[in-house]
C-alpha cells in the first residue's frame, strides 16, 4: 500500500520538475528556440490554436526564428499573435514567412530573467515539498488506520524525503544550467 503511494509521489514529483523545465525552455535567453512560441495562441477561425499547430518553426540561426505557416491566410492572425504576446519582438513579414529576430540581451535584461527563473524553481521546489506533505500524511493516515506499522511508516517518510531531495536537486540544477545560459554574453 505504502509503496503504491511512494511511486505516485515519485510521479508527481517529475511532473513538477517537467513543468519546470517548459517554464524555463519558454523564458528569452538571448538565443532562439521554437519553445518561446509554445505559450502564444492564434485565433485560427475563431478556435485559440498554438502557433506549433499552424506552421512549421525553424531556427536557421541562433539568433533568428522563422515560422512558415502551412495556410498562407493565417500569417496575419499568427503576426497579430505574437504582437499581442509578452514576447516584445516585433514580427517581420515578407507574406509567406514570419522572421523573428532576438535581439541581444542587456545586462539589465539578464538580472532581470535571472530573478524570474530563481521565482519559477522556487514555485517548482514548494510544490515538490507539497506532494511529500500530502504523502506524508496519506502514510500517516494509513498507520493510524492499522494498515501499515510504524517502522513501514518511517521508511516510508525517509523514501520520500530522498525522492524529495532528489527532485529539488535536479530543479536546482536546471536553475543553474538556465542562470549561466541567460548571463552567458
Amino acid at each position: 500500500m505504502a509503496k503504491e503511494i511512494i511511486k505516485e509521489s515519485e510521479s508527481n514529483m517529475m511532473k513538477t520538475v517537467e513543468v519546470v523545465r517548459k517554464e524555463f525552455a519558454s523564458l528569452r535567453a538571448g538565443r532562439a528556440t521554437p519553445a518561446l512560441l509554445d505559450k502564444i495562441m492564434v485565433n485560427y477561425y475563431g478556435t485559440p490554436t498554438p502557433v506549433n499547430q499552424l506552421a512549421n518553426i525553424s531556427v536557421p540561426e541562433a539568433r533568428l526564428l522563422v515560422i512558415q505557416p502551412w495556410d498562407k491566410s493565417s500569417l496575419p492572425e499568427i503576426e497579430r499573435a505574437i504582437m499581442k504576446s509578452d514576447l516584445g519582438i516585433p514580427p517581420a513579414s515578407d507574406g509567406t514567412v514570419i522572421r523573428l529576430s532576438i535581439p541581444q540581451l542587456t545586462q539589465e535584461r539578464r538580472t532581470e530573467l535571472v530573478k524570474v527563473i530563481k521565482k519559477k524553481a522556487e514555485e517548482g521546489r514548494v510544490a515538490v515539498r507539497n506532494v511529500r506533505r500530502d504523502i506524508n500524511e496519506q502514510l500517516k493516515f494509513l498507520q493510524k488506520d492499522g494498515k501499515i506499522s510504524e517502522d513501514d511508516l518511517k521508511r516510508g517518510q525517509d523514501e520520500v524525503q530522498k525522492l524529495t531531495d532528489r527532485f529539488i536537486k535536479e530543479i536546482d540544477g536546471l536553475l543553474s544550467t538556465k542562470e549561466q545560459e541567460i548571463m552567458q554574453v
